[in-house]
């Protein structure tokens, strides 16, 4: 879940524990509205503490010069002929 999901989900938890009155029937709103209150905050939490430790796929082998086969510049595939 991200951050934007985890908002989403203490809004709509808001709105229908604190907004929608109705009366009381065979499902409770008010508690799933908390429920959707407390899984809302518990995913903006992690995913608060986990986005720095998240880099993405491959930051940590791609770093230096250009990919091999790039352009057809100095990094275009190994050393030079005379070397």
């Amino acid at each position: 879940m991200g951050l934007g999901a985890g908002i989403l989900l203490i809004a709509a938890g808001a709105i229908l524990a604190f907004g929608v009155h109705v009366a009381p029937g065979a499902i409770d709103v008010h508690t799933i509205g908390i429920i959707l209150l407390i899984v809302g905050a518990v995913g903006t939490f992690l995913s608060m503490i986990f986005w720095s430790s998240w880099a993405g796929p491959g930051y940590w082998r791609r770093r230096g010069g250009p990919p091999v086969g790039y352009g057809g510049g100095p990094y275009s595939g190994g050393p030079p002929p005379d070397y």
